[in-house]
């Protein structure tokens, strides 16, 4: 099963052009992992707004290319900030790296 929605992926490669896609997926995989330690830290540091704001980026960077289930997770996340119950993250933070690791190496790969 693709990490990618395939027409969501499309749809933006072609909105955007060939070779400014490929400029889009350098920026995600530069930004998200700083987005993953941004969260962790947020989280030791219990700033629940900053944890917020860190997942909703990434949330929105992931809709973007059709990562829908990194997406999901970023917005359960971004949802436990907001509400301040960052007690209640779980294994959501080790689920989120697998998902940001697994879109990463999708996107790798459809670069042109």
């Amino acid at each position: 099963m693709p990490v990618i929605e395939k027409q969501t992926f499309d749809e933006l490669k072609q909105m955007s052009g060939a070779d400014f896609i490929n400029e889009l997926i350098d920026t995600f995989l530069d930004d998200a992992p700083k987005l993953v330690t941004a969260i962790r830290s947020a989280l030791a540091a219990r700033d629940a707004d900053s944890f917020r704001r860190a997942a909703h980026s990434l949330k929105s960077n992931a809709a973007t290319f059709g990562a829908v289930a990194l997406a999901e997770l970023a917005k359960e996340l971004e949802k436990l900030g907001k509400e301040n119950r960052l007690t209640d993250t779980g294994d959501r933070l080790t689920a989120l790296e697998e998902a940001v690791q697994s879109a990463s190496e999708e996107l790798r790969g459809l670069k042109s």
